[in-house]
């Protein structure tokens, strides 16, 4: 057979040398033609062996994946809704991600800190300020605002390269699954680069090894060039993904700066706060130590929070004020109580107030979540003993910010039992609000405190208590419960829209 094709070949060649002074019949051109497209393809093919570079580029700048980072999410078939499986698995995958690059960033943070021109300057804009606790707690609750808003930028960027963490991740992943179709598709482009054909890739004068040729290619060169289209999209959204992940770091470390400056001047505020109230510093005192007593006592919260309405002074003349606003309240007409939450509405509390401003039932779709970061459980979801939560989970980045959410009386201030460090809040109308999970404390029991002022600072890592168990992160996390009249309530239609989905990232 292979006999016949080269004697048919070599007669082909003698008739197109005899033929070679005679004019073209009409078929030479097509056929000429046809191979110069053909070899105009080729050509665009070749100039993918450029892609080798690039690959190796791309490989050798990607760092090699983590033995513990998730697997890429498995995305669902177009047309095809993803299952409820696949959704907690890319969840989770998510989250896991999410946890890693905030440790990065936490390491980062650790090895920066304030200049010392600015830690001058801070010092001295409190220098400036009126030594007056209302002019001090409006700088605090500023202050706190300013220091949320960052935390806020931080969790969001932390998510958003935790995504884009995932999206290089099944890239990488898509790559070794194709590992075989991409070394025969590079092993032929770089043959084809290597030793690359004339114009027409064959004479002109052989008509019948042009169409043969032709045909060859043409059954071939579409399937290189797709498999080489999609791996230069492939490696071109690798570099994209890297490009965006870098400037989001960039503003990440811009960020964290103004946190740590603004965190440097909310000590200085507190500082010069509790240079103002050191002369109740003694009475407070006393009243800590009684309530620590009666917290080493009690036997659940409901038993302490019952001791402490009864036995502290302090307590007893917060709940005996939110008595009275609730009694003065129940005397009003409706018509007269709707002029004065009116009236309320439209005018700035007074900073100096010793009493709520509004009711805490008039309150509802209104507060703003205590810390910045995730709700990873809310109220009535399980809690890990075979029970339903009593109160609601957020998980943090390490060292935020903890602070009122509404005008309160701080009825404990302290560490209890499986709780940890725990703060109670007398909100009026019969409401507490207690929260837990916080590493350091810088309110003090017995003081009124206002909505958005400071309270508490998380720590570095989730603290082991009753209220975080079966929680799949690593996080420091906030539970926060609402109770009426002793008795828990879901907290949900308090907060505003940002803070009542499950699984949100306040940005």
């Amino acid at each position: 057979m292979a006999g016949q094709i080269s004697v048919f070949s070599a007669a082909n060649r003698n008739s197109a040398l005899r033929h070679d002074n005679r004019q073209s019949t009409p078929a030479a051109p097509r056929i000429r033609r046809r191979a110069q497209r053909v070899a105009a393809l080729a050509s665009a093919v070749f100039a993918g062996a450029s892609l080798l570079g690039l690959y190796g580029i791309a490989g050798a700048q990607a760092p090699p994946p983590s033995a513990t980072a998730p697997p890429a999410p498995v995305k669902a078939p177009e047309g095809q809704a993803e299952s409820p499986s696949d959704a907690e698995d890319a969840a989770l995958a998510l989250r896991q991600k999410r946890d890693e690059v905030g440790k990065e960033l936490q390491e980062l943070a650790r090895s920066m800190r304030v200049s010392d021109d600015k830690a001058a300057e801070l010092e001295q804009s409190i220098s400036k300020l009126s030594k007056t606790s209302e002019s001090i707690r409006s700088a605090l609750i500023e202050s706190a605002g300013r220091r949320k808003d960052l935390e806020r930028k931080i969790a969001a960027g932390e998510k958003k390269l935790a995504e884009l963490g995932l999206k290089e991740d099944a890239i990488r992943a898509s790559f070794r699954g194709r590992r075989a179709v991409l070394a025969e598709v590079l092993a032929a482009l770089e043959r084809m680069g290597r030793n690359p054909p004339p114009a027409l890739l064959v004479s002109p004068e052989d008509a019948l090894a042009s169409v043969r040729t032709a045909i060859l290619l043409g059954a071939v060169v579409p399937g290189i060039r797709h498999e080489t289209e999609k791996l230069a999209a492939d490696l071109a959204e690798l570099v994209r993904l890297r490009l965006e992940g870098q400037k989001e770091t960039e503003a990440l470390v811009a960020t964290i700066a103004s946190r740590q400056e603004e965190e440097r001047h909310m000590d200085l505020l507190l500082g010069e706060n509790d240079r103002l109230s050191q002369q109740n510093a003694l009475e407070l005192a006393t009243e800590k130590r009684r309530a620590e007593a009666l917290a080493a006592r009690a036997s659940s919260m409901e038993g302490l929070i019952a001791s402490l309405e009864t036995e502290i002074r302090s307590v007893r003349e917060a709940a005996e004020k939110a008595r009275a606003e609730e009694e003065k309240l129940r005397k009003l007409s409706e018509e007269q109580r709707q002029k004065a939450r009116e009236l309320a509405a439209s005018s700035l509390p007074d900073k100096n107030r010793i009493a709520p401003a509004y009711a805490f039932s008039d309150l509802k779709h209104k507060l703003e979540l205590p810390t910045a970061g995730e709700t990873l459980r809310q109220f009535g979801d399980p809690d890990g003993t075979g029970h339903e939560a009593k109160g609601m989970v957020i998980a943090s980045a390490p060292g935020s910010l903890v602070t009122a959410p509404a005008d309160a009386w701080v009825v404990y201030a302290g560490e209890f039992r499986s709780y940890g460090q725990m703060i109670i809040l007398n909100t009026g109308d019969g409401y507490h609000v207690v929260l837990s999970g916080m590493d350091r404390i810088s309110t003090a029991q017995g003081k009124f405190v206002l909505s958005g002022e400071p309270l508490a600072v998380m720590g570095e890592k989730r603290v082991a208590s009753a209220t975080a168990l079966a929680l799949e992160t690593d996080r420091p996390t906030l539970y926060i419960e609402f109770r009426k009249d002793g008795k828990p309530v879901d907290s949900r239609e308090w907060w505003t829209g940002s803070g009542s989905g499950k699984a949100q990232n306040d940005s």
